[in-house]
């Protein structure tokens, strides 16, 4: 199956729970992509001590997941691109239309 995941939000809780579902659908044969809209661009910056957010970001990352980051939503944060490439509205619209199954976070 082919996952898109959808992440909308800097919450730790949140996203760390997003990450690990993109985790275990790696895990058990699924192709996984996460797309990072709004806040959920600042991922690699949560810094929380009950929710490893960047240990579960790099586990997926090594994993073969794909993950892309709103262009429009780093440059508003003024932000540069960390683990995953700037990406664009027709990418996140291609990650839709081409998954099995949709879910977003926040």
């Amino acid at each position: 199956m082919k996952l898109g995941i959808i992440i909308n939000t800097s919450d730790s809780e949140t996203a760390w729970n997003a990450l690990r579902l993109g985790k275990e659908a790696i895990r058990t044969g699924n192709e996984v992509s996460i797309f990072l809209l709004g806040s959920g661009v600042e991922i690699e910056n949560i810094k929380d001590s009950k929710f490893d957010v960047a240990g579960v970001l790099e586990e997926f990352d090594n994993g073969g997941g794909k993950l892309f980051a709103c262009g429009t939503c780093l440059k508003i944060r003024k932000q540069e691109s960390g683990v995953c490439p700037i990406s664009t509205m027709p990418q996140l619209l291609k990650i839709i239309t081409e998954s099995d199954k949709v879910v977003t976070f926040g």
